[in-house]
């Protein structure tokens, strides 16, 4: 069985829509396998073959205190923290997965660049899927309440949240455009992931990541992702990406992660596999989310810029696009 939204347009020929099976949906034909809790339980007993190296690493995100960018005309790109950019192009508001708040169980770890009920007049929200880190409904309650005519663009099955709390929403499969401004075209893309918020909603909800198109720039904002050849792909539906929003964090131990996200050296690979000109690393740094250091990620991508067009923004620092 297969999903998508009939009422929107797929690119992608003869695609029927996003495996659907036993009522929940899959990186494949095949049913996926979520993780017991058993091994969950077992990776959290033992000890990281990395904990001394993390007890002594004190890494933190520099953040730098900035407002101005909301009310500016400028097109441009702020990293918020995690996964959660502000983003202007072509006079149009974006903010991708946002999260201005501590999760269950996990502190933030990184301070705030302003205040959730600063960001004013955006035009559209991206959530890449639904997991805690990036669906936050604390502080999406925040911004609707400063924002009431945003509209949420999401993946299949994620509308409850939005139709309740009374707010403009469309879901997409892959390969889906959704219907937007006029200036600016939106697509959700492949990703290989999974789902969960509670204890029976395995793989309810679809994930993905996002094209967002206007007539000068391209940007890629991949989610959540582990290895695939959905980034080759990607580059053939959009050969001329200039900027890829890509994470970087919450890769130890593989055997837990490997099949959710992916390492900086990944990353750095898939780029290549991508086209895209720039890179801009996300989803490190904030959330203490796995076992290697906090600051290996940002070290890596130090000394990779020398090989790599890497751009390492800081929390609240704006790219001029």
């Amino acid at each position: 069985m297969s999903r998508k939204n009939n009422e929107l347009k797929t690119i992608k020929e003869n695609w029927n829509g996003n495996h659907f099976i036993n009522g929940q949906y899959s990186n494949s034909d095949k049913p996926d396998i979520q993780l017991s809790l058993l091994t969950i339980f077992d990776w959290k007993r033992k000890k990281s073959p990395w904990a001394e190296e993390k007890k002594a690493d004190k890494f933190k995100l520099k953040v730098i205190k900035n407002n101005a960018f909301i009310n500016s005309k400028e097109d441009g790109i702020v990293w918020l923290g995690h996964s959660s950019f502000f983003i202007r192009t072509n006079g149009v508001a974006i903010l991708t997965d946002p999260i201005l708040n501590d999760i269950p169980f996990v502190k933030r770890q990184a301070g705030y660049c302003c205040e959730t009920s600063e960001l004013k007049n955006i035009d559209y929200i991206i959530l890449s899927h639904g997991h805690r880190d990036h669906f936050d409904e604390g502080t999406l309650k925040k911004l609707f309440k400063v924002n009431p005519n945003v509209e949420v663009l999401c993946p299949l099955e994620l509308r409850y949240f939005f139709e309740k709390n009374k707010v403009k929403v469309q879901e997409a499969g892959w390969y889906q455009q959704y219907e937007t401004k006029k200036g600016i075209d939106i697509f959700f893309m492949p990703a290989i992931h999974w789902n969960k918020r509670g204890l029976t909603d395995f793989n309810k909800n679809l994930w993905g990541s996002f094209i967002i198109k206007t007539e000068k720039k391209t940007i890629y904002f991949a989610g959540d992702t582990a290895v695939g050849d959905h980034f080759k792909e990607i580059a053939d539906f959009f050969p001329n990406i200039d900027i890829a929003l890509m994470p970087i964090g919450a890769y130890r131990p593989a055997a837990i992660m490997k099949n959710a996200h992916i390492s900086p050296w990944e990353a750095l690979t898939l780029f290549t596999d991508l086209k895209a000109k720039l890179f801009i690393p996300m989803h490190y740094g904030t959330y203490d989310l796995s076992d290697e250091p906090f600051g290996e990620p940002y070290s890596v991508m130090k000394e990779e810029q020398k090989n790599y067009n890497i751009n390492i923004l800081d929390i609240g620092e704006e790219l001029s696009l």
